[in-house]
């Protein structure tokens, strides 16, 4: 079984910082593209910023300069280091990860169970 666990999430001033961290665990051969991704309420859930196995990422328009994502494959983690933070990045915030279980299987989807991230203004 495949479990992601997320911390750090919580309550923030506007231009505050928030660090997000994300831990993959369980019995899998190896993680592709690890990122995160928010969802507001009444809003559908979108990509804040992703990182390749590589280390190449891209990010929403709305968090570029602000946000910054990284990863520590020996870990098998993902972080978002949240600068700036504005009230509209309140949001629960999402870890997602591609993952391949076995040598021969391909790469599936997987989620962590949320963190809430509230900017008050």
């Amino acid at each position: 079984q495949v479990q992601l666990v997320e911390s750090g999430g919580g309550l923030v001033q506007a231009g505050g910082s928030l660090r997000l961290s994300c831990a993959a665990s369980g019995s899998f051969f190896s993680i592709n593209d690890m990122g995160w991704y928010r969802q507001a309420p009444g809003k559908q859930r979108e990509l804040v910023a992703v990182i390749t196995r590589g280390g190449s990422t891209n990010s929403a328009d709305s968090v570029k300069g602000r946000f910054t994502i990284s990863r520590d494959n020996a870990k098998n983690t993902v972080s978002l280091q949240m600068n700036s933070l504005k009230p509209e990045d309140t949001a629960v915030y999402y870890c997602n990860a591609q993952i391949k279980r076995y040598i021969n299987s391909g790469y599936s989807p997987y989620w962590g169970q949320g963190t809430q991230v509230t900017v008050s203004s």
